[in-house]
């Protein structure tokens, strides 16, 4: 895989320049910061979210949670139900949320998005099983999944040191610049789209991360991740969205990550807080939202369906686990009539 892509532009020379950093995010569509987040932070994160991994039977029983490493059995993926179960289980961590507020980062966003920054409710954490290599996360841009503006920018950070084998993410410079959305496609992996070969075209970046490390990027820049290809380690990281209070957000952000997959709301996040500043921090303002389009996962789902008639295992499996996870909804209602169709 390492000649597959080439290192990553460092910008810390230009974390005190704000107007040079927002040039580079204007040409490149991503900025990548050594050593943005503090080490004591992330390893402290970092405890807080294996140390619930390993009670739920993700991670080996008498290692240390911090060594990650992995149950195999236990492989599940974003879509299952399993998955959203144990995945709540971490995101009531206060301390889980709070980093998307830490100051370096909010600092950071400041100087790129140049007005006050809203970051999104909606946190979201990626835990990815090894040996696993077929949920890998697709080529994609991100606005297909949180929409609202363009001017939305995503924070990738690993929990923990990620080197290449471990499955960290690559982006392909300028991408952004098309200035739209194109067309997206039906493959397994967090969000369930890809974009076709043409829009992944350039030179793909990435590097051997390190705890601290921060991956900045625009909602239009073109990203996958990276497989795990690891024989037993966990590969955890944060992925949280940032955007000025003067533009629109969409509804679906101000929700809890995955709570469509279960009767899961704020109040279930919050139970055990302690922190009152961080609840509901984006309420009391006036804050424009819009309504969730919709039409990209539809079309996604209407690709499964024909996929899966003609014998595609991934669709099929991804089917499968609509059905599982809600059998009363509309779509499991379609899945199931797809795959008998099929058998």
């Amino acid at each position: 895989m390492a000649d597959e892509w080439q290192e990553l532009r460092v910008s810390n020379d230009a974390l005190d320049d704000p107007p040079e950093l927002r040039a580079r995010m204007d040409t490149e569509g991503y900025v990548f910061i050594k050593g943005l987040f503090s080490p004591h932070d992330m390893r402290s994160l970092r405890r807080a979210m294996t140390e619930v991994l390993q009670q739920h039977g993700w991670l080996q029983a008498g290692t240390d949670p911090m060594d990650g490493i992995a149950v195999i059995e236990a492989q599940c993926t974003e879509g299952d139900v399993g998955y959203t179960d144990v995945y709540h289980e971490v995101y009531k961590l206060q301390e889980f949320h709070r980093s998307g507020h830490w100051p370096v980062i909010m600092d950071a966003m400041g100087k790129i998005i140049d007005a006050p920054v809203l970051p999104h409710p909606m946190k979201i954490a990626r835990i990815w099983f090894p040996q696993y290599t077929d949920h890998t996360t697709p080529a994609h841009q991100d606005f297909v999944h949180f929409q609202g503006t363009f001017d939305t920018y995503t924070c990738w950070a690993p929990v923990g040191d990620c080197p290449e084998e471990l499955g960290g993410l690559a982006v392909v410079p300028g991408t952004h610049k098309v200035g739209k959305v194109v067309d997206h496609h039906f493959s397994l992996g967090a969000g369930s789209l890809v974009v076709d070969d043409e829009a992944q075209q350039g030179t793909w970046r990435s590097t051997n991360y390190e705890m601290g490390d921060a991956l900045l990027f625009h909602s239009l820049t073109v990203h996958k991740a990276l497989p795990n290809v690891t024989e037993d380690r966990m590969r955890i990281s944060l992925d949280n969205r940032y955007q000025s209070i003067h533009e629109p957000i969409a509804e679906h952000m101000l929700t809890p990550h995955l709570s469509q997959d279960n009767a899961y709301d704020w109040d279930d996040v919050y139970a055990d807080w302690t922190d009152d500043a961080l609840k509901f921090y984006w309420t009391g303002r006036d804050q424009a939202t819009v309504p969730r389009d919709l039409s990209y996962g539809e079309r996604g789902f209407a690709e499964a369906v024909e996929r899966a008639a003609q014998g595609d295992p991934a669709a099929r499996l991804h089917l499968e686990r609509i059905v599982r996870r809600d059998p009363t909804s509309d779509n499991a209602r379609k899945a199931s009539e797809a795959l008998a169709a099929a058998s």
